[in-house]
């Protein structure tokens, strides 16, 4: 883990004046700009692919019926309820949330409630609250509805993650306009990012690590799009490892929706992917193994290092990499 002051616990403001480094995959080139100077790195000739995933307000604060407080991370529907992390659910039981919605714990994976599945958004975008990674501890006077704005990129569209796709935070609508107007194309897809996104890889051998998976969508005009962009010899530059997950998943499997425990370190063979804009990640992470097998472990290895000396910023708040 790296010392605290190094890991960012808020953007900067605007979020797209964020720390930019670009690294040549193939020259092993650094540059170090800042994320608005993006559009000096594309041509008219990339489609830029985004998640559109957003997080919603997926943890809840609650009391069992012996008066004991319980916290209730969902995480996908399941069985007529709810996938849940928590925290002191204990034994199955009845719980109240307030706002009228109230749960039964069935098992310790499992939470049912006594409303509808509009009602339950409705009060869950109500009383629910944003979860956010546990390396970070808000400042002084942040709320809720700050929270809400600033963990949740501009594009975010399809509710259902318990973590934001953090490498798109660095957009803004003016940024994305520019590209607009370069000709850039803008694709979406959608991958729910769940929590095993923060999970280490443990075991001895990389292989033997036990992917998470999540659901992702792809739609057919999208597929038609990116396919015709790469027959072209256009470049596809992928917005974060999460939508990295969703082409790769398609072109290898030719899976379009569903679950994706899809895991990607060195050795893996990309095929629809040319270039990536990501984060700085986690160390052990299932990510950062994405990253090292997309730019070569050992430049990305020089590349960390360059941002340590460099004083950048890490993790979901922190600044990007563009890998060419």
């Amino acid at each position: 883990m790296l010392p605290r002051g190094w890991i960012a616990q808020e953007p900067v403001k605007p979020r797209d004046h964020s720390r930019l480094m670009v690294v040549d995959r193939v020259g092993g080139r650094i540059i170090h700009d800042r994320f608005y100077n993006l559009p000096k790195y594309l041509t008219t000739k990339d489609t830029l692919v985004f998640n559109d995933t957003k997080v919603w307000p997926a943890r809840l604060m609650g009391r069992k019926e012996t008066g004991g407080r319980v916290e209730v991370l969902l995480l996908r529907p399941a069985g007529g309820g709810w996938e849940y992390a928590g925290r002191e659910t204990g034994k199955a039981g009845h719980v109240r949330f307030g706002g009228g919605l109230e749960g039964t714990i069935i098992d310790k994976d499992l939470i049912k409630f006594n409303v509808n599945n509009d009602v339950f958004m409705r009060l869950i975008n109500r009383i629910g609250y944003t979860p956010i990674p546990h390396y970070i501890k808000l400042p002084t006077g942040w709320n809720e509805d700050r929270l809400r704005r600033s963990y949740q990129t501009v594009y975010a569209r399809n509710a259902g993650s318990a973590a934001a796709p953090t490498a798109g935070l660095h957009f803004t609508h003016r940024l994305l306009r520019r590209l607009d107007d370069m000709g850039v194309d803008r694709e979406f897809v959608t991958l729910h990012v769940g929590l095993g996104t923060f999970a280490p890889v443990r075991a001895e051998r990389i292989q033997d690590h036990v992917m998470h998976s999540e659901f992702f969508r792809i739609d057919q005009e999208t597929r038609y799009k990116i396919q015709t962009a790469k027959n072209a010899g256009k470049r596809i530059i992928v917005v974060g490892t999460t939508g990295v997950r969703v082409l790769e998943t398609w072109a290898r499997a030719g899976k379009t929706e569903g679950e994706t425990d899809i895991f990607i370190y060195p050795g893996y063979k990309f095929k629809l992917v040319d270039a990536l804009i990501t984060n700085f990640h986690l160390p052990k992470s299932t990510l950062l193994m994405l990253v090292c097998a997309f730019a070569g472990r050992e430049l990305i290895l020089k590349a960390y290092q360059e941002a340590i000396r460099k004083e950048y910023r890490f993790y979901s708040f922190g600044d990007a990499m563009l890998i060419v």
